[in-house]
């Protein structure tokens, strides 16, 4: 096997009657912590917790990266700026819940390193401890000969390990708040693009249900990370009707604001849908789950039927959403209707949709997101957009069916 873990390190601590309660998550202590580049292609990470926790150790390359999964650590009120003050031969950081009951924590590597000591002591009078591990600088090839995901890297894929009971006849919305966990989405500031539209997909979540007649289900409902083809896989194992993925990017170039809906298609409609459609797929990579290729594992020519009656069915859903969020004020996108190649948008047999409820690299969009009373608006015609497409979609199955 190629994938060959630098190191799988699961520890398990056994403190005396004065050690502190291990039933609390462990929290990181910034100002104990540090990374720091030293000589002769040396970098050593040090990260103080207030408890032993297990660990486990390995990197990933292209892009190369070291990841450290925890089980657990609570990260919150640490900004990676705090441990990485400045770039050196680790890049960028970034960290969070990635599943339930572990943390992971990802060091982008601007140089080739691999670990050549890892050590987590524990005090035994308190119980706080200590993560260190040093890296050095080896050659590309041994990087990639040593680089490789542990046996279960997959563990993404499944959003749930009990899916949602739905009944069988049921009309059921798959509702997608887009990044979650160690995956952020676009920040400004204090907000960020995975607590808006966690918030955004909960509350539409209920105006839905208050609706009646509907079955929601969410990929997520917590701050956890759920990979592309996890929420994907969810969507089918629900027998969803229809698929709404929930974003507020960010667009370092061009004057991308306002609510857009995208669907799917091989080639963009325009250069800055290709870099949303990049940006998210980059996202699974970066987080540590790179499973390219996973969601072609039924012949195309079988998928290209099944959306000859998927994508009639998806452009009303489009049509529908656009429709309701204009007629409550939006803003929209002055090209409300676009399409791009996103991987959440992949399933051949059910309506799938990414809305962009506004672009965190807009002003205007940035002030009516952080506007608690702009949302609530923006979900109930979310809401009213979805229902009125459910109507429609029902009174033509007959139709169709002849």
């Amino acid at each position: 096997m190629r994938a060959i873990l630098i190191a799988v390190v699961m520890w398990f601590f056994a403190f005396s009657a004065i050690a502190q309660d291990l039933s609390g998550l462990a929290r990181v202590d910034v100002t104990q912590s540090e990374i720091s580049d030293g000589w002769f292609g040396s970098t050593d990470l040090t990260l103080s917790l207030s408890q032993g926790v297990p660990f486990r150790v390995f990197s990933l390359s292209d892009p190369a990266r070291l990841v450290v999964d925890f089980r657990e650590v609570d990260f919150s009120g640490v900004s990676p700026e705090a441990l990485l003050p400045e770039p050196g031969r680790i890049s960028a950081i970034r960290f969070g819940a990635f599943k339930p009951g572990w943390s992971r924590l990802v060091l982008d590597l601007n140089a080739p390193m691999v670990p050549k000591e890892i050590a987590m002591p524990v005090d035994p009078s308190s119980g706080r401890a200590v993560l260190n591990i040093a890296l050095d600088e080896v050659s590309a090839k041994e990087f990639a000969e040593r680089a490789g995901p542990p046996g279960d890297a997959d563990w993404g894929v499944q959003a749930a390990d009990e899916p949602p009971e739905v009944l069988e006849d049921g009309f059921v919305v798959v509702i997608d708040p887009g990044h979650g966990g160690i995956d952020p989405g676009a920040v400004r500031d204090t907000t960020s693009e995975k607590e808006l539209m966690l918030g955004i997909g909960l509350a539409l979540r209920d105006a839905l249900r208050r609706a009646g007649g509907i079955e929601v289900v969410l990929t997520r409902d917590t701050d956890t990370f759920v990979s592309l083809t996890g929420r994907v896989a969810l969507a089918h194992q629900v027998g969803a009707d229809a698929f709404v993925s929930l974003h507020a990017d960010a667009l370092g170039q061009g004057q991308a604001r306002g609510a857009t809906v995208y669907t799917l298609s091989d080639e963009a409609s325009d250069a800055a849908s290709a870099q949303l459609a990049a940006q998210h797929d980059r996202a699974d990579i970066l987080a540590g789950v790179d499973l390219s290729g996973t969601d072609d594992q039924v012949a195309s020519v079988l998928m290209d039927l099944a959306r000859t009656e998927t994508m009639p069915r998806t452009d009303t859903l489009a049509t529908a959403l656009i429709d309701n969020m204009a007629a409550a004020g939006g803003p929209m996108n002055k090209r409300p209707r676009r399409e791009a190649a996103f991987s959440v948008l992949k399933s051949a047999d059910i309506p799938s949709v990414l809305v962009e409820v506004g672009f965190l690299s807009d002003q205007r969009d940035l002030a009516n997101l952080r506007d608690p009373v702009w949302r609530a608006v923006m979900v109930e015609a979310l809401a009213a957009g979805i229902l009125q497409w459910r109507d429609d979609d029902l009174a033509m199955q007959p139709l169709i069916r002849q």
